[in-house]
C-alpha cells in the first residue's frame, strides 16, 4: 500500500485496488535493504535512548509518583516536547514538497532520526519518568507481575531453556523476551527483578523506534509512517504496558496485516518478513502470533478465491507457515518434545480466565476519545476500500478478532476461554491505524477531488496545516493520560518492597524485608539458588530470588508438565501425616524423598517457635474456574514435630518459620 497523490482526481468508478502513488511522497520510498537496516539501527537507537535516559533519571532524585505531582507534570512537558518537536519537523517535511529549492540535507536528516526516535522517547517520558524513583515496574510484584519477574530471575541465573518454577523441565512460558533480559541483567550486572523496568522500557522503546521505518516501507509517507508509529506507541502504553513482551508483538499486528497482501500476492520479502515476525513473536506471545497467524491463513483462502484458484497465495502461506514454525521451535521445540515423549500426566488451565472485559465485545469506534475519533475514521475507511487488498488485510484481521472474543465467550460452556479480553488492544490498535491512513488519504486525494478548481497550493499548505495541528493536538491528548491510565499500575510499583527490602516511598516495608536474610539461610547450608528446590506460599520471595519451586502458586501459571494437581495432592497427603503416621521426622523425611519429583530442600511456612504445639502454615491454590476469582486458597498445617531431627535446620525468621534439610 502507498498513501499517495495523483494528478489528476480518481475516477470514483475506477477499480478501488489501484494504488495511488505520487510525485509528493515519492522521495519516502524505502527499499527492502533500506527497509531492514533502518529498522535494525532504529531498534538499537531506540534502545540505546530509552537506556541513556534511564540511566539519567534514576541518577537524579524525584518524588515518588504516588506521593507528589511533580513527576506527572514533568511526564506531560517532556512529552509536549516530543510531540511538537516531531510535528512541527513532519510538517516542515511536507510543506518542503511544495517547495521548489530542495530540501535542506541536515533537516532531513534531522527529520529523519526524530521521526524514529519520537516513539521511543515517549516510552521514556511517559513511562520511565513515573517510574524513575522506583526499582520495580508497573504493578510493581503482584499476582501476574510476581510469575513475570520470577521467569526473568530465572532466565538472569541460567542460560538454556528452563522453567521459571520447576527444575529439569523446558518452559511452557514463551521464552525470548525473558532469555534476552536476563541476558541484559547479566550485561548491566543486576539481579533479574530489578532489570525487569529498565529491560522493560528499552525493548518497548527498540520495539515503537522500529515501527517507523516499517511503515514509510509500506506507505511510501514519513509523515504518515511517524503518525501511525505514534499512535501506536500511545495506544500499547495506554492499554497494555505490564505485559511488555505481549506489547512488543501487538505494536506490530498492524503492519504484519497489511504485509500479508504483498506476501500472499507474490512478495518474497514480504513473505520472509512475516515468517520471521511470526517466529519470533511466538516466543513472545503465542496469542497474539495465533491471530496474526490466523489472519495470515484467512488472507490466503481469500486470494485463492480472486486470483481463480492460483497456487501463489499457497506457495507463500506454506512457506511462511514452514519459516516461522522453525523459528519458533527454538522456543517450544523442548517443551513439545516432552510433551510427546516424556510420560507426563499433562494438564493445563492457562485460558481458565474470563474477567468482566472477556464478556463485552470492544467497539472504540463509539468511544468519546481521540481514540475513538480516529476508529470511526477508521471503521468507514475500511468499508469505503474494503476490496483495495492493501486494506483486506486489516478488516480480515478486526473479523478474526471479533470471532476469536465471540469464539471465548462460547468457549465458557466447555469450562474454558480464549482469553478474548486480551485483544481489545489489537482491536483499537488495528481501528485506529486505519484511522490514521483515512486521514492521509485524504488529506492527498480528498480535497483536490471535490475542489480541484478552488483549491491551490495556498489551499493545501493551510490544510496541511491544521491536520498536523489537530494531529499534534490529538497526540498530545493521548499520550498525556498514560500515566493517568497507570496510575495505579504505578502506585503499585511504589508501594510493593523491592528485593532490597524497601519501598520507594520510603514507608515501612513489609515481611520481604526478611527474604534475604532467609535467602542466606538457606545457602548457607548447601543449597544454592541454581539447584535446589523451595517450598513456600511466598511468590514475591521466589520472585526476587530464584530458586527452584516444589509447586507453582496456581495451576494458571503452571507449567502442565509439572504436574500441578498432583504436587497439590501430596502436599495435602504430608500436611495431614505430619500430625498422624509421618509425625516422626524419619518417616516424614522419608514420605518427601519417595515423591517422584525431587523433593523441597526446604520449607518456608508463617508461624512461631516460642509455641511447639502451634502448627507451622502455608498454602495451596486450586483452579474453580468459571467462577470469578478463579482461585482458591487452602491452608495447610504442618506438624512442627515432623522437623524435629538432625536433618533438618530450623530458624524463626521475622513472621516465617523456615526449614532446611542439612547436607
Amino acid at each position: 500500500m502507498h498513501v499517495s497523490h495523483t494528478e489528476t482526481p480518481p475516477d470514483p468508478d475506477a477499480d478501488h485496488r489501484a494504488e495511488f502513488r505520487t510525485v509528493e511522497y515519492s522521495p519516502d520510498a524505502l527499499s527492502v535493504g533500506a527497509t531492514v537496516w533502518r529498522s535494525l539501527a532504529a531498534a538499537a537507537g531506540g534502545a540505546l535512548l530509552a537506556l541513556l535516559g534511564w540511566f539519567v533519571l534514576h541518577s537524579v532524585s524525584l518524588p515518588a509518583f504516588n506521593t507528589s505531582m511533580s513527576t506527572r507534570a514533568l511526564a506531560t512537558a517532556t512529552s509536549f516536547v516530543v510531540i511538537v518537536a516531531v510535528a512541527l519537523l513532519l510538517w516542515l517535511w511536507m510543506r518542503d514538497a511544495d517547495a521548489s529549492a530542495p530540501r535542506p540535507r541536515w533537516r532531513r536528516v534531522l527529520t529523519e532520526v526524530a521521526a524514529t526516535l519520537a516513539p521511543s522517547a515517549l516510552v521514556l517520558t511517559s513511562l520511565g519518568l513515573p517510574l524513575s524513583a522506583t526499582k520495580l515496574y508497573l504493578d510493581g510484584i503482584q499476582v501476574d507481575q510476581g510469575f513475570r519477574t520470577q521467569f526473568l530471575s530465572r532466565m538472569a541465573q541460567q542460560l538454556g531453556n528452563h522453567d521459571m518454577s520447576y527444575i529439569d523441565l523446558p518452559t511452557f512460558y514463551p521464552l525470548g523476551w525473558f532469555w534476552l533480559g536476563g541476558r541484559a541483567a547479566n550485561l548491566l550486572g543486576m539481579p533479574g527483578w530489578e532489570v525487569y523496568q529498565p529491560w522493560a522500557i528499552v525493548s518497548l522503546a527498540a520495539a515503537a523506534a522500529a515501527l517507523t521505518p516499517l511503515w514509510q516501507k509500506l506507505t511510501s509517507s514519513l509523515p504518515v509512517a511517524a503518525t501511525v508509529a505514534l499512535i501506536t506507541t500511545a495506544v500499547v502504553l495506554t492499554q497494555t504496558p505490564d505485559e511488555p513482551y505481549a506489547a512488543i508483538v501487538a505494536m506490530f499486528v498492524p503492519a504484519a496485516a497489511i504485509a500479508s497482501a504483498k506476501a500472499l500476492t507474490g512478495s518474497w520479502p514480504a513473505t520472509a518478513a512475516l515468517a520471521v515476525y511470526l517466529g519470533v513473536s511466538a516466543n513472545f506471545y503465542t496469542l497474539y502470533t495465533a491471530i496474526s497467524a490466523l489472519t495470515v491463513v484467512v488472507f490466503a483462502a481469500v486470494c485463492y478465491a480472486r486470483k481463480e484458484r492460483s497456487l501463489t497465495p499457497v506457495t507463500h502461506l506454506v512457506a511462511i507457515g514452514v519459516g516461522s514454525i522453525l523459528i519458533a521451535l527454538i522456543s517450544w521445540g523442548p517443551y513439545l518434545y516432552q510433551v510427546l515423549f516424556g510420560g507426563y500426566e499433562v494438564r493445563s488451565t492457562a485460558n481458565h480466565f474470563l474477567p468482566t472485559e472477556g464478556t463485552v465485545f470492544p467497539l472504540p469506534f463509539f468511544s468519546l476519545s481521540i481514540v475513538g475519533a480516529l476508529s470511526l475514521a477508521g471503521l468507514a475507511f475500511l468499508l469505503l476500500r474494503l476490496k483495495n487488498t492493501d486494506f483486506t488485510g486489516l478488516a480480515l484481521a478486526i473479523a478474526v478478532c471479533y470471532v476469536w472474543a465471540l469464539g471465548s465467550m462460547a468457549a465458557s460452556l466447555a469450562g474454558t476461554s480464549l482469553l478474548g479480553f486480551r485483544l481489545e488492544v489489537l482491536i483499537t490498535l488495528l481501528f485506529v491505524t486505519a484511522g490514521v491512513l483515512a486521514l492521509a488519504e485524504a488529506r492527498l486525494i480528498g480535497i483536490e477531488y471535490f475542489y480541484p478548481a478552488r483549491v491551490g497550493g495556498a489551499g493545501k499548505r493551510a490544510v496541511t496545516a491544521v491536520l498536523t495541528v489537530l494531529l499534534a493536538g490529538a497526540g498530545l491528548s493521548l499520550v498525556q493520560q498514560i500515566p493517568k491510565e497507570n496510575e495505579a499500575h504505578i502506585d503499585q510499583a511504589y508501594a510493593d518492597t523491592d528485593g532490597y527490602g524497601e519501598r520507594a516511598d520510603r514507608f515501612p516495608p513489609d515481611a520481604a524485608q526478611y527474604y534475604a536474610e532467609i535467602t542466606d539461610f538457606i545457602v548457607d547450608h548447601g543449597h544454592p539458588q541454581q539447584d535446589s528446590v523451595v517450598f513456600t506460599d511466598e511468590i514475591n520471595f521466589m520472585a526476587f530470588n530464584p530458586f527452584y519451586g516444589f509447586n507453582a502458586f496456581t495451576s494458571h501459571y503452571a507449567n502442565p508438565l509439572g504436574e500441578f494437581h498432583l504436587r497439590n495432592a501430596a502436599l495435602q497427603e504430608w500436611s495431614a501425616g505430619s500430625f498422624a503416621q509421618l509425625s516422626e521426622p524419619g518417616e516424614f523425611t522419608a514420605a518427601l524423598d519417595s515423591a517422584p519429583w525431587r523433593a523441597p530442600d526446604a520449607f518456608i511456612f508463617r508461624g512461631d517457635l516460642d509455641t511447639p504445639d502451634e502448627p507451622w502454615k502455608t498454602h495451596i491454590a486450586h483452579d474453580i474456574f468459571p467462577s470469578q476469582p478463579n482461585v482458591r486458597y487452602e491452608a495447610l498445617f504442618f506438624n512442627p514435630a515432623a522437623f524435629d531431627s538432625p536433618a533438618w535446620d530450623v530458624r524463626k525468621i521475622g513472621p516465617f518459620v523456615v526449614a532446611v534439610r542439612n547436607p
